[in-house]
């Protein structure tokens, strides 16, 4: 199978194969990174791994536009019922559900959520899909953390990874990430799209290869990476 992946800036990911498309994190109309708007989103699913606005995004705009099923912890699925959306699935940290196309998994992430509302967005999570014998890790957003090892354990053939620091992982914590995960590839997320998270996505490529020969794909917002099983 071929698995297709484009970074959309921020965190937002596209992922699509011959039989779903997915986008996880749709923060698209507020980044300015994003070579896409809402409207211009066609997927089957949307995964949402905590409230924050630069996660949950445009999640209602493409939901209620295409039909999209929404996969998120209990919190946020609650909350976007409440908010008219019924074709969503809850799942929680560890919990996993087996689709047609494949599997997903919610992971731990350490962060906080919120949803715009206010209220509690429930426990952040990192998402593990596996889509037809490509294992794909999307951190989501979150600090080092060891258990890192236990996700990578059974191989991955990409691990998606933030490296803008302040509110995430920064550059160094990063590369310990892929040390203990150990992915046959890497993409860095969750960097320059506020003055905040400023980094040299370039300058950690060259340190990551040299450090754990990890290959790292350095992804222009819109720009796609192809896996094949």
């Amino acid at each position: 199978m071929e698995v297709k992946v484009t970074w959309l800036g921020h965190s937002a990911t596209l992922v699509e194969t011959n039989m779903v498309k997915i986008i996880i994190d749709p923060f698209l109309s507020g980044n300015s990174l994003s070579p896409v708007g809402p409207d211009e989103v066609d997927v089957d699913m949307i995964i949402v791994t905590h409230g924050h606005a630069d996660h949950l995004g445009d999640t209602l705009d493409i939901a209620r536009r295409t039909g999209a099923m929404v996969l998120s912890n209990f919190e946020i699925v609650t909350y976007l019922q409440g908010q008219g959306l019924e074709n969503l699935h809850p799942l929680h940290i560890g919990g996993g559900r087996n689709f047609e196309w494949g599997r997903v998994k919610l992971t731990i992430a350490h962060h906080g959520s919120s949803l715009p509302d206010g209220t509690y967005g429930g426990a952040p999570a990192g998402v593990l899909m596996d889509l037809g014998g490509v294992r794909i890790y999307h951190a989501g957003d979150t600090s080092l953390f060891y258990d890192m090892k236990l996700i990578g354990h059974g191989g991955l053939d990409l691990a998606l990874l933030p490296i803008g620091d302040n509110f995430t992982m920064g550059p160094d914590d990063a590369l310990e990430a892929v040390k203990l995960l150990a992915p046959d590839m890497v993409i860095p997320i969750h960097y320059n799209t506020f003055d905040m998270i400023q980094q040299d996505p370039a300058e950690w490529a060259i340190a990551v290869k040299q450090e754990t020969g990890v290959e790292v794909s350095l992804l222009e917002p819109g720009e796609s990476l192809e896996l094949l099983q």
